[in-house]
């Protein structure tokens, strides 16, 4: 049906589309009223390597040299970043944040949306999301705080020259947290969009029924019909 017919079914079931419609209406404000503001904060962390390199010179008692293993091949610094980022996204990491069930939630990403792949330099992204500006800047400070201490734990893990470790500074510190409407918009738009489907649903439903009605619907019988064609006729 094309669009013209769709507009004059409807304008003859008004009585169904429009009823249907309102509601549709209405379920997409009770939906923009209910879901809560939620608010952002975002940081970015950068990894560095000491000035004298993954190298501790060799001591005139050991000749050998002393190297900080996360930084003895190419892309150290890269992988490092990749591995936190890992780390801080496990189930078990984000159930040890306290943050597996509630309404605050936290993200460490390499700044695209495929946590698989590498990391494409040594930036750590960390966002934070709460129904409150303080619990968005709170979860932001407490993720950064975990991610150094695991950088150390895996720095010890290894035995790496403490002259050696790689250490981190906030390239883009948390921000100030930004409400977000962007779930609330959504979820208005899903719920005006499913309710303008039900609309036209129910509206085309009671136009098919309308046919098969008036088709069953029954005429005058013969004897009707002669009755009124006499009563027309007049003396």
């Amino acid at each position: 049906m094309d669009f013209w017919g769709t507009i004059l079914v409807l304008i003859r079931r008004w009585y169904v589309a429009l009823p249907a419609f309102l509601l549709a209406l209405g379920g997409a404000f009770y939906a923009y009223t209910t879901i809560p503001v939620t608010y952002t904060t975002t940081a970015v962390l950068v990894l560095t390597a000491p000035t004298t390199g993954g190298i501790l010179p060799p001591d005139p008692d050991q000749p050998v040299p002393e190297v900080n293993p996360l930084l003895n091949f190419d892309h150290g610094l890269d992988v490092a970043a990749s591995m936190l980022i890992s780390v801080m996204s496990t189930p078990d990491m984000v159930a040890d944040m306290g943050t597996a069930e509630g309404d605050t939630e936290y993200a460490v990403t390499n700044g695209t949306n495929n946590l698989e792949s590498l990391a494409t330099g040594p930036l750590v992204f960390v966002e934070g999301e709460s129904r409150t500006p303080e619990a968005s800047a709170a979860i932001v400070r407490q993720v950064i705080e975990r991610v150094r201490q695991e950088l150390d734990v895996r720095q010890r893990q290894v035995h790496a020259p403490p002259e050696t470790y790689i250490t981190i500074s906030e390239a883009v510190p948390p921000t100030t947290p930004a409400p977000q409407q962007g779930r609330k918009l959504r979820s208005a738009a899903a719920a005006l969009g499913l309710g303008v489907i039900a609309a036209l649903t129910a509206a085309f439903a009671a136009e098919s029924l309308a046919a098969p009605l008036r088709r069953r619907r029954p005429g005058p019988q013969p004897e009707e019909r002669e009755l009124v064609g006499a009563e027309k006729a007049g003396p």
